[in-house]
């Protein structure tokens, strides 16, 4: 089977399984409203949304779940209590599509990661601040 390119997140949900459309569209819906101030995105072939340039945050489905990317030392550590029961691996966050979507979670993953972005924003332009000259 040939690799589709997606132009949109719509193209991208309108292609999967009639199955999960329904719960790719609450999450696109999440993480728009948690996610303000993002552009949406295909990268990689599956919707993401970019902060200052940079992606904080994919998702994508699949034939029994749904996953969230990237989920690193730092998320995980800060959610541990709450993804306990749901398989995490390689930075990937795995939600079963038989089980009720985790709003309030996947609304505070996302705010941790832009936050995460922010910061990031933040040092790198204080960083750049460090070598001009004072006038």
């Amino acid at each position: 089977m040939a690799k589709i390119a997606f132009k949109t997140i719509d193209d991208y949900i309108d292609a999967q399984p009639d199955a999960s459309k329904p719960v790719l569209h609450r999450i696109r819906s999440i993480l728009r409203k948690a996610l303000p101030a993002t552009e949406e995105v295909i990268s990689y072939g599956i919707p993401a949304y970019k902060l200052h340039g940079r992606v904080v945050l994919y998702f994508a489905g699949w034939k029994e779940h749904y996953s969230l990317y990237p989920a690193g030392d730092r998320l995980v550590t800060e959610f541990k209590d709450e993804l306990s029961p749901y398989k995490i691996s390689k930075g990937t966050i795995r939600f079963p599509l038989s089980e009720p979507v985790p709003a309030k979670l996947i609304e505070r993953i996302a705010k941790f990661r832009a936050n995460e972005a922010a910061q990031r924003e933040q040092s790198k332009i204080a960083g750049s601040r460090k070598g001009q000259p004072h006038s």
